[in-house]
This record gives structure tokens, sequence and C-alpha cells, in this order.
């Protein structure tokens, strides 16, 4: 899948949020390795730790059909309808994300200059890992 075909269905995801308060949709497709592609939105709550990124819905849509190898992410956003500005995963879907990330893993993001495509890595170095 290109990315941005890819980037069409994080946009087509976003008109599905539920963001009464920040009035920023965001949406998501994730990319699993056997070609299977999960959506999500962003669903906000009143009391705001309880909203969950778009990001996240996707990722969490996937695992529970038991899939765990992803290939790469898109993110768009708008408060606008323009997707005009990079939408960048937050720092808790980034540590959900580093969960399930290959070293390959790409993160693609869309603004008014194009698609951009870039490492998990490059954008989340040192993701916490419990030692026990």
């Amino acid at each position: 899948m290109t990315n941005s075909e890819l980037i069409e269905k994080a946009e087509k995801a976003s008109e599905n949020s539920y963001s009464p308060y920040s009035k920023f949709r965001v949406g998501a497709a994730l990319l699993c390795d056997d070609g299977e592609v999960f959506t999500g939105c962003n669903v906000e709550n009143a009391s705001y730790g309880a909203t969950c990124c778009a990001e996240r819905t996707a990722i969490f849509s996937a695992v529970a059909k038991g899939k765990r190898h992803f290939v790469k992410i898109a993110i768009a956003g708008t408060s606008d309808g323009s997707f005009s500005s990079i939408t960048q995963p937050c720092g808790v879907c980034r540590q959900v994300l580093s969960e399930f990330c290959s070293e390959n893993f790409k993160i693609i993001l869309t603004d008014s200059n194009g698609i951009h495509e870039m490492n998990f890595s490059d954008i989340f170095p040192l993701p916490f890992v419990l030692s026990i």
C-alpha cells in the first residue's frame, strides 16, 4: 500500500472523530505486515484524561484482532478540514507504538507541503523498557 493510500484512509477515519472539546479531528491508518489496515480516530472525553488518540484506537483495534506486527502508520489531523499542518503522535501513542514497532517501522505524516515519511526511531529514540 502506498503512503498516499494510507494517508487517504487516515483522513477518511478522521471523519468519525468525536472531538467536541478540541474540535481537532485526527485519523490514523495502521498497516500490518500481512497487508491489513486498521483505522482509528480520536475519541475525546470531558475529563480529557479518558480521551483516546486515533493512533491508539487503530493499534488497539488491530491487537484485538490478534495482530502484533506493523509496518507503518499514517496520521492526519485537522480542525478546519484542510490537513495543512503535520499532526504527530503524542508521547503516550509513541510509547504504545514502541511495543509493536520494529526498527523499520515508518510514520507517515502529511501537510500542505506533501507527504512525509520518517523512521519511528527518529521521533522516539529512547522508549521506556521494563527491566525486571
